[in-house]
């Protein structure tokens, strides 16, 4: 896209009106995108671009290149910073996990946690994470059920939805013998399971590129590491996402709520039947009429240690 990509002064020749853009690039990338799209209905076209260029995966006909979606590079690499830090001093961190919602409705984003974030000596996904054992599985479940949450399409490289300990490695196949260990398998449930409520919870992905789709309940808790927010489908549903990122079990948060009703419980990612410990709101809350965070309306709710939870409203 640049005349001056990897190219030091001297080494590049301007466009015709004396700019940077490489105008014969971003002319094929745009037909390429044209063609593809009329001749071949229902493929995707993704584009791993980092340099901020505007209007990746917006039409042409709106100035765009045409990409059907673009890698989210900022969230990945904004995410996993903070997920590999020690949870003591999230606190001081806590912009690493807000500011990508400042664009996440710029380009049609794909959040991506691809071969290239666990080759080359970074490690695995499960071993990025800090603590113990425990909780680097508790930390990892975390942060797969967060990116569930946050607008966007997902990509999950093979061996993250298991726990692999050891990077990926193109010559051996998958460590598959992990899934006889009990923590594996239930961090290999949540995934399935997360697939399950992603593909049957319209809230989850149908306003992924506006901001109709999100609004964050309280995004300021940096002390707690505690984020809240909402994802909402056309028809009016709602799921409330809260994320606790320390080991502290955090008894009779309140949360406030849009709306009056039943919140039940969708997913706990420390339940026991992934490897947590089990500590969760039975199967749901009840609201309160109590103002709250700005809301007319609260609930009262324990957060697990390490944990994502998901609420959703039954009126």
């Amino acid at each position: 896209l640049y005349l001056d990509f990897s190219r030091k002064p001297g080494q590049w020749i301007p466009n015709i009106y004396g700019g940077r853009e490489n105008l014969d690039a971003i002319y094929f990338l745009k037909r390429f995108n044209e063609v593809c799209y009329e001749r071949f209905p229902g493929i995707m076209t993704i584009a791993e671009e980092s340099t901020d260029w505007p209007g990746v995966s917006r039409p042409t006909y709106l100035g765009g290149l045409g990409f059907g979606f673009k890698w989210n590079m900022g969230w990945m690499h904004d995410f996993l910073q903070y997920m590999s830090i020690d949870p003591i001093y999230r606190r001081y961190h806590h912009g690493n996990i807000t500011f990508s919602l400042l664009y996440a409705f710029q380009e049609n984003f794909i959040l991506v946690l691809s071969h290239d974030e666990v080759v080359y000596g970074k490690r695995s996904l499960l071993s990025k994470m800090p603590g113990d054992e425990w909780q680097k599985f508790a930390n990892l479940r975390m942060f797969l059920a967060w990116m569930y949450g946050h607008p966007g399409k997902k990509l999950l490289f093979m061996g993250g939805e298991f726990g692999q300990w050891n990077e990926w490695n193109h010559d051996v196949q998958l460590d598959w013998q992990l899934l006889s260990l009990p923590r594996h398998d239930g961090l290999r449930r949540l995934v399935q399971h997360f697939n399950y409520i992603y593909k049957s919870e319209p809230a989850l992905w149908q306003l992924d590129d506006t901001y109709e789709g999100f609004d964050w309940i309280d995004l300021h808790d940096a002390d707690n590491s505690v984020v809240s927010f909402l994802r909402k489908s056309r028809d009016g549903d709602i799921i409330a996402f809260v994320v606790n990122a320390t080991p502290v079990v955090r008894y009779n948060y309140r949360l406030g709520v849009p709306e009056a009703g039943l919140y039940r419980e969708l997913i706990n990612t420390d339940a026991e039947t992934y490897g947590g410990s089990n500590v969760g709101n039975l199967g749901g809350v009840r609201s309160e009429a109590r103002e709250w965070m700005g809301r007319e309306h609260s609930i009262l709710i324990h957060l697990p240690p390490l944990a994502t939870l998901a609420f959703k409203l039954e009126r």
